[in-house]
């Protein structure tokens, strides 16, 4: 393995922007974790995943969970098991938008991890009072399996998925009623539809952003989706 075709200028360049843009946005509380007097959700959640379209998706993973540790030191966090697990939802969702449309049998199984939450969200004594909470987790995979093409679905599978693993980590580690549960469905929809328009937007800005600086930069692998690029006539005239 050629580590200087892997690791270059640009792919060092975007992840060094990824992780100060991350630092930024975790710094910005959007909403309270209902359950926990401490734990908000960031405006991180609107632009995390996409790492894993323009990285490939085991180096879109790596770059948000560098950034999330990055973050995690900076803010002085315990080093416990419960706040590691607590990184692995943003990960997995960068994991699955850059896997998302790819036919192939490993990215046919990245929407088996919401199945394996709701599974384990089931099991659980109160989590299996409020199961149909855990539906929301058939998401990524209708995702994937018919919505290939379609940029929100891809963005609301890959919040879903992170929604999965944050939800079943919380379950087993935070003590909450069946009604809490209850009264978090509505909330859950709200919030994971501004996630997904999130996503889908910086998505676009960033493939636009991308694609502009492109021919200053060294010609070197990353990836740059022109279908969503903004005014893609006008920048092929400048370039």
């Amino acid at each position: 393995m050629d580590l200087r075709k892997l690791i270059t200028k640009k792919r060092i360049l975007f992840i060094s922007l990824f992780v100060l843009l991350v630092l930024i946005a975790n710094q910005l509380n959007f909403s309270k974790v209902i359950g926990s007097n401490q734990q908000y959700f960031t405006f991180f959640q609107f632009f995390g995943p996409i790492a894993g379209a323009f990285l490939g998706p085991v180096f879109g993973a790596i770059s948000v969970l560098g950034a999330q540790l990055i973050e995690f030191i900076a803010s002085g966090k315990a080093f416990d098991f419960v706040n590691l697990l607590r990184l692995a939802p943003m990960i997995f969702a960068a994991y699955y938008f850059g896997k998302f449309g790819v036919k192939s049998l490993k990215g046919a199984l990245i929407p088996i991890v919401p199945l394996i939450c709701m599974a384990l969200f089931m099991l659980h004594p109160i989590g299996g009072q409020a199961w149909y909470y855990s539906l929301y987790w058939l998401i990524p995979l209708i995702a994937f399996l018919f919505f290939k093409k379609r940029l929100f679905a891809r963005s609301l599978g890959a919040t879903f998925t992170a929604h999965a693993i944050g939800s079943t980590v919380w379950l087993y580690s935070i003590p909450m009623t069946v009604q809490q549960w209850q009264a978090l469905i509505p909330i859950v929809a709200y919030e994971r539809i501004l996630f997904a328009a999130g996503i889908s937007v910086s998505f676009i800005v960033f493939n636009t952003v991308l694609a502009k600086l492109e021919h200053l930069l060294p010609s070197e692998i990353i990836s740059i989706d022109y279908s969503y690029v903004l005014s893609l006539k006008a920048l092929k005239l400048k370039i």
